[in-house]
C-alpha cells in the first residue's frame, strides 16, 4: 500500500498517512495526549491546519470554520483532507497547543 509522509512544521515530527486516511487520523497515531479531535466530520473546526507543501484531496468542510479564501490558501480541516503526495503542514487550529508542545526527553536522551 502507498503511504505518504506528513511533516508537522512546528515540531519536525513526521508520520505516514495512506491516501484513504485523513491527515487527522494519521496525526492521532503520533500518540500525543490531549489532541482534541472534535467531530471528525468537518463541522467543528478543531483540527485546522495549513498545508504548506504537497497535494491532497478534500471533502466538504464547514464554511463557519474555513472560508473559501482560507481554503484556497491551503487552510483546511485535517479530518477532511487526504494526502496524494508527501505533505508539510502547520497546525493552526485548537490542536496547536497540544500537537506543538515540546515533548519531555526520553530516559535514554536524558542519560546522554
Amino acid at each position: 500500500m502507498i503511504h505518504h509522509t506528513v511533516v508537522i512544521e512546528e515540531t519536525g515530527e513526521s508520520y505516514r498517512c495512506a491516501p484513504n486516511e485523513s491527515l487527522l487520523a494519521g496525526m492521532e497515531r503520533l500518540g500525543k495526549r490531549g489532541i482534541p479531535v472534535g467531530c471528525r466530520g468537518g463541522g467543528c473546526g478543531v483540527c485546522k491546519v495549513e498545508v504548506l507543501a504537497g497535494s491532497y484531496t478534500k471533502r466538504v468542510m464547514s464554511r463557519a470554520y474555513v472560508s473559501a479564501e482560507e481554503e484556497a490558501a491551503g487552510q483546511v480541516l485535517a479530518c477532511r483532507v487526504y494526502p496524494t503526495s508527501d505533505v508539510r503542514l502547520k497546525v493552526i487550529g485548537k490542536m496547536a497547543k497540544n500537537v506543538c508542545r515540546p515533548q519531555p526527553p526520553t530516559a535514554s536522551a536524558a542519560a546522554v
